[in-house]
């Protein structure tokens, strides 16, 4: 009797749904990330399931505040990662959603090391 699902090959959607520690191969649902200040353009790293209010360090703007989850970011507000040391599946994931609400461009400048 064939299986309704195949157990080896999940699709991406299932996967995602899952715990993480029940995944096929165990991955976090959080990231890091870096936020650019609109007003002094200075970089603040914020995680992504940050439980408090992120405040830029030079003028004091609120840069995501907390919900039952992950952190919402004020719009326009996200800076794609400067080096591959710092990438992540994870931050790729969140670029991709990113582009998708029209926050970041779709097409990324290069970012040599």
């Amino acid at each position: 009797m064939p299986l309704a699902k195949d157990l080896l090959h999940p699709s991406p959607e299932e996967e995602k749904r899952k715990h993480k520690k029940k995944r096929l191969v165990q991955s976090p649902n959080s990231y890091f990330m870096d936020v650019k200040c609109p007003g002094c353009y200075k970089i603040t790293t914020v995680f992504s399931h940050a439980q408090t209010v992120v405040l830029c360090v030079g003028c004091s703007t609120v840069l995501c505040q907390p919900t039952g989850g992950k952190a919402r970011l004020t719009e326009g507000q996200y800076q794609p990662p400067t080096c591959t040391s710092r990438r992540s599946p994870a931050t790729f994931s969140c670029r991709r959603q990113l582009v998708q609400r029209n926050i970041v461009p779709s097409s990324p400048p290069f970012l040599g090391c």
